[in-house]
């Protein structure tokens, strides 16, 4: 443990972020699981609507800084390409 208080100050904050972040990228991955889901399942429509959701969730993840733009913008293209090949 940390003598210095503004070390102890640095493992609650950070301790705080992590929580936050985790949060977050739990959150993406449900969206993530609930395209992939409505794309085995072959219900176009379904998918389409769990993608916007996705996306929505994915950029605010990125905007919070929890992904790279990036990255962000790579999840949301592999999503976009695989519901766009249902059709």
């Amino acid at each position: 443990m940390a003598n210095i208080k503004s070390a102890k100050k640095r493992i609650l904050v950070n301790r705080t972020k992590a929580a936050r972040n985790k949060a977050i990228k739990s959150g993406v991955k449900t969206a993530v699981k609930k395209v992939t889901a409505a794309i085995e399942a072959k219900d176009k429509d379904a998918a389409a609507k769990a993608l916007v959701a996705a996306t929505s969730t994915i950029d605010k993840a990125a905007q919070k800084g929890v992904y790279h733009k990036n990255t962000a913008s790579r999840k949301v293209a592999r999503l976009a390409q695989a519901v766009n090949k249902m059709a």
